[in-house]
């Protein structure tokens, strides 16, 4: 009888679940773990519902609807940031953490009401334990949440169903249930922190600019692809004309509403403001003149290997190993500046990510003169992954590597950094996918022979992968002196190890998944 890899994946899940209800151990970590048991059976309903069609949205194929491993993120997130904020004595972020809880134990809830909505025969057996699951938390939540702080619940929530209705109709067969939870849910809740942000005052002098242009930048482009995306179902979009309109509406949206929305916020010109900070250090300019290069090999890579196709064959694809030198690019990317300067690595990971996405946008939509181009360059190194209109892999690359780094908790940071385990947690990121995901993927591919059960991942590469982080640990230790582990060697190594084995059976975009995962684990 042969494994499910689902259900391995499960388990790996519930032992984080366990782990982080073990540190924190409060009504909202049972609650988490009322969630897990809800979330488990209804992602069995959804995988049926993606087998036969009968699904409300057209979701991607060859892939199980990853609803545990998606629902469980954002409350453990919550959990773990809450403990590290009760730690420092933080009552603010205390809160806020307990929101973000909350709204990602609203949001797993809600996709699985639309599961048990459209399943027939109706499941009766896991609606009475989703209707279970739910009564306690709903019922912690009264006790635990404020007025204002379920207002806020609801708000998110109510983005986020607006959201998913327009970009799963907008763009079929690009996310899993669980990635569209996990992605969307992220999108809501930063767009829903901007709007109250902006609604509270109508300026902070003394605000940090850098905290801003993650949730402006995010809004700018969401209004930018929704836009778009419904003015080219009525007009030709390879025309001079509709390119032309493009471009302009872009400097509009940019220079008309982002900049002075920016400025509002923060009583500082953005640009101004970037020009003194890029230029405040030596070590700055260095660190920008060094990513420039490698965005220079990087373009070197690209182009090289399609003049190899269009030598060859027309059905030539980019090996795995071809595919992995990006992700060795963003480790030399990422841990040189997370060991000198984070502040320019958090901005200059915003603006890589604004770019990734407007250069999606030009190729999808074919705008002039570079969508044809990127159109057939990009082609190359799809995977099946990429079966839907957006090719996302490379930006769920630079996701993984940089959410660790948007996430780390200033605010409940001791003056001397995060003790333990946690020093490690900017580096989450570069740890999971751009160390352990790409030396799984070469050696296993390589060298290995003895697959897990179910899967197509080795357990060489796994065992690999494992080591290799171990290897990258002590190098960060000797690289970054804020990172002081103290007795928590062996808890580092049972987390690389458990996300190891997320990564060797999991079905969903592990480029995004394994550093959350990581992230939470390093955070306890």
């Amino acid at each position: 009888m042969q494994l499910d890899p689902v259900l391995v994946e499960s388990g790996v899940v519930f032992g984080v679940v366990i782990c982080v209800h073990y540190a924190v151990w409060n009504q909202l970590s049972w609650c988490c773990i009322a969630l897990a048991v809800q979330a488990f059976y209804v992602q069995h309903k959804w995988d049926r519902l993606i087998r036969t069609g009968a699904a409300v949205f057209q979701f991607r194929p060859s892939a199980n609807s990853g609803v545990l491993p998606a629902s469980m993120v954002l409350p453990l997130l919550g959990l773990a940031l809450r403990g590290r904020c009760i730690a420092v004595g933080n009552v603010y972020m205390e809160r806020f953490a307990m929101v973000i809880t909350v709204i990602g134990m609203m949001l797993a809830l809600f996709l699985s009401l639309i599961a048990l909505g459209i399943t027939r025969p109706v499941p009766t057996n896991t609606c009475v334990i989703a209707g279970i699951a739910g009564s306690a938390i709903l019922y912690t939540v009264k006790q635990t949440l404020t007025v204002s702080e379920v207002i806020e619940v609801l708000e998110v929530l109510l983005i986020f169903v607006y959201l998913s209705l327009i970009l799963l109709y907008l763009l079929p067969r690009c996310f899993t249930p669980g990635e569209a939870l996990l992605i969307l849910g992220g999108i809501s809740f930063i767009i829903n922190q901007l709007i109250k942000r902006s609604l509270a005052s109508s300026g902070n002098a003394n605000a940090d600019p850098l905290a801003y242009f993650l949730p402006v930048a995010v809004l700018g482009l969401v209004l930018l692809g929704i836009f778009f995306a419904v003015l080219f179902v009525f007009m030709e979009s390879e025309t001079w004309s509709a390119s032309l309109f493009f471009h302009t509406m872009t400097v509009v949206l940019g220079l008309g509403l982002l900049v002075p929305w920016l400025t509002l916020l923060t009583q500082h010109h953005p640009i101004t403001w970037l020009i003194h900070f890029i230029t405040e250090t030596n070590t700055r300019l260095w660190l920008i003149g060094f990513w420039a290069a490698l965005l220079l090999l990087a373009v070197g890579v690209v182009m090289h290997q399609n003049s190899h196709r269009s030598a060859g064959s027309k059905k030539h694809q980019a090996s795995t190993a071809v595919r992995k030198y990006f992700h060795l690019l963003t480790v030399l990317t990422f841990a040189p500046g997370l060991a000198l300067d984070r502040p320019l690595l958090q901005l200059a990971s915003v603006v890589c990510l604004s770019a990734l996405l407007f250069f999606e946008f030009v190729r999808y939509f074919r705008i002039r003169p570079l969508g044809p181009p990127l159109r057939h360059l990009l082609t190359l190194f799809l995977d099946e992954r990429d079966s839907g209109p957006l090719i996302l892999t490379h930006i769920y690359l630079l996701l993984g590597v940089a959410l660790p780094v948007w996430f780390t908790p200033a605010s409940c940071t001791p003056k001397g950094g995060l003790g333990g385990a946690g020093g490690l947690v900017p580096y989450a990121g570069v740890l999971a996918v751009g160390v352990g995901d790409t030396v799984a993927s070469v050696f296993g591919s390589a060298v290995g022979e003895v697959r897990w059960p179910g899967t197509k991942k080795t357990f060489e590469g796994t065992a690999t992968s494992v080591f290799a982080q171990i290897i990258a640990v002590v190098v960060f230790l000797i690289a970054d002196s804020s990172i002081n582990l103290n007795a928590s060697y062996s808890w580092v190594v049972g987390s690389i190890t458990m996300v190891a084995m997320l990564e060797a059976y999991t079905l969903q975009i592990d480029n995004l998944l394994l550093p959350l995962y990581l992230y939470i684990l390093l955070l306890l």
